[in-house]
């Protein structure tokens, strides 16, 4: 239906009527509680202080539910049950979908635990189940609280200046968080920027430098104590990349206006369709990846491939990255999903410093391949120029991590 001017002047009248309340305006608590939050010198503490509560529910919901339940689950029941009626044991199909064990003694034995047997069974359903969904959940339903009572748009215009260093505007912190709970909506989310340059950068970034909630779930669970050196690195990192692509790659970086929202009471039902929007995804994105991983993973261990290349690469591992060669496996299983490195990571003897390394580098070496497949809609050019920045980092980044620890005398 077209509308000549003056009925667009009509329609806009009839909506304003129905929606704008006109009358004196009243100072309320809930505005001064939007202006302080607003604030930087109110606002960046108290952002802060979010963040940190965030963080800490969210590290305590996973944990309550993978330690206090799924763990004893899958370790005391479901493992002992499949090493037992599966048939086979010893054999290639037997280490692949339940338990790869190990040789002690020159005989074949069973693993203790769903993180060490490394079968699509086992550690391919327990990665997912029992240690990713709990994570994805609270992750989700606090990002949810917070888009619902108007928080974000309040941390867009906080961190707008600091985003601004490196080509980016106050919106990106949208993609970066979506991200932190899973990259392929993050990629996505790239779309509200305006311009290619901020689009390449934002996405370039997030597939190198933001662990995605599955990967920070099995840290939560795996490597606690390290998780903390390790987001400090990815951090700098992220701000150290973005800088120098701003300085590189040709285009505008935009100012932005964003009209903040006052605060207002979460609706359970918004709440609730995000959340369960969310992990509809997971459940169809992520679990078969992680499957597919475990099995392909598997597959490659028994016919030889992961042994070969870890030798092949052992030079560029230890000498460079210093690393132990047997970290060639995890990285491949990376391609595919990296929860699953990381849990493989966890069980590989080495020192606490080359620990904090190897995740680094399993978390900017290349994105998993959903998200591979995600950027590849953004267009094949902006993947291929995303792909070669990946490479130099991984490499200059992973090289000056190791130098850090040789100066350090940690490494």
């Amino acid at each position: 239906m077209k509308l000549t001017i003056d009925q667009r002047w009509d329609l806009i009248d009839k909506i304003a009527k129905q929606t704008v309340t006109f009358g004196e305006y009243r100072h309320t608590l809930k505005d001064a509680i939007g202006e302080l939050t607003v604030k930087p010198f109110t606002g960046i503490p108290i952002a802060i202080a979010v963040m940190y509560a965030f963080w800490s529910i969210f590290g305590s919901f996973a944990g309550f539910f993978t330690d206090g339940f799924f763990v004893r689950l899958f370790d005391a029941y479901w493992l002992p049950w499949l090493q037992e009626v599966f048939p086979g044991q010893g054999g290639w199909l037997y280490a692949i979908m339940v338990d790869a064990g190990g040789i002690e003694g020159g005989e074949f034995v069973l693993s203790d635990n769903c993180l060490e047997s490394f079968g699509v069974l086992t550690s391919g359903i327990f990665v997912a189940i029992g240690v990713v969904l709990p994570a994805i959940v609270i992750f989700y339903l606090m990002l949810a609280l917070l888009e619902d009572i108007g928080y974000m748009p309040r941390l867009a215009v906080l961190i707008d200046t600091m985003l601004h260093k490196i080509g980016l505007h106050g919106y990106a912190i949208v993609p970066t968080i979506l991200s932190l709970g899973c990259n392929v909506p993050g990629v996505t989310a790239t779309r509200i920027l305006e311009t290619k340059k901020q689009r390449f950068i934002m996405m370039t970034l997030l597939a190198i430098f933001i662990p995605c909630g599955a990967q920070i779930g099995i840290m939560q669970d795996v490597i606690p104590g390290l998780m903390g050196w390790i987001l400090l690195y990815l951090i700098i990192g992220y701000f150290i990349f973005g800088y120098i692509l701003n300085k590189i790659v040709p285009g505008k970086a935009p100012e932005f206006l964003i009209d903040v929202p006052p605060y207002r009471r979460p609706m359970l039902s918004n709440i609730g369709k995000k959340v369960w929007g969310r992990i509809t995804g997971f459940f169809k994105v992520a679990i078969p990846f992680v499957l597919l991983g475990a099995a392909i993973v598997g597959v490659l261990y028994q016919i030889g491939v992961i042994r070969f290349l870890g030798d092949a690469l052992a030079p560029v591992f230890v000498g460079w990255f210093g690393v132990p060669k047997e970290t060639a496996g995890p990285l491949i299983a990376a391609f595919l999903r990296k929860d699953l490195a990381v849990a493989q990571l966890s069980v590989i003897e080495m020192t606490e410093y080359q620990m904090i390394t190897a995740v680094v580098l399993v978390s900017i070496y290349f994105p998993c391949v959903a998200t591979f497949a995600m950027m590849l809609k953004e267009g094949w050019k902006e993947l291929l120029g995303a792909m070669a920045v990946l490479v130099v980092v991984v490499f200059a980044y992973g090289g000056l991590i190791h130098l850090i620890g040789i100066l350090l005398g940690v490494a």
